[in-house]
This record gives structure tokens, sequence and C-alpha cells, in this order.
């Protein structure tokens, strides 16, 4: 993974993205300090919603309100 300058960034973005679309990561750095990086969105983790459901399911088993409304629970200033 190639790291480029926030001004070398801003300068040459348009040939970074051509380098990024064809599946490189590019770190930008500012001061030499890590700030962001720039990736192909096809990288981003694509998660099965059949899973996530799973997921849910087995969190509802295991946590329960203990009797608790959701009502109750805004009225108590919890989230």
């Amino acid at each position: 993974m190639e790291t480029v300058g926030a001004y070398e960034a801003k300068t040459h973005l348009p040939k970074l993205l051509e380098r990024v679309i064809k599946g490189e990561r590019i770190i930008i750095t500012k001061h030499g300090v890590p700030v962001a990086v720039l990736q192909p969105p096809s990288s981003l983790r694509k998660t099965d919603p059949g899973k996530v459901i799973d997921q849910l399911r087995k969190f509802r088993e295991k946590n329960c309100l203990k009797g608790l409304s959701i009502k109750e629970m805004i009225e108590q200033g919890r989230p």
C-alpha cells in the first residue's frame, strides 16, 4: 500500500482515483501521520442478510428487557 501526502493527493487526485479503480489502496498522510485511506468500494464488507438475522435472533435469546417496555426505557432516559 502506497503512502501519499495530502498536498500530493490534492494535486494528483484524478490519477490516484484511477489507481484506486484498478484495486489499489492508498494511504493519505498529513505531516507524516495517516489521516485517510483511498480504496475501492468493492473492498467494503458485505454481510449476508440471513447471517445478520440469525445474529439478531441469538442476541434476543441471550438478552431480555426483564419486563420493561421500550416506552418505559425511553421515559427513564435510556436510548
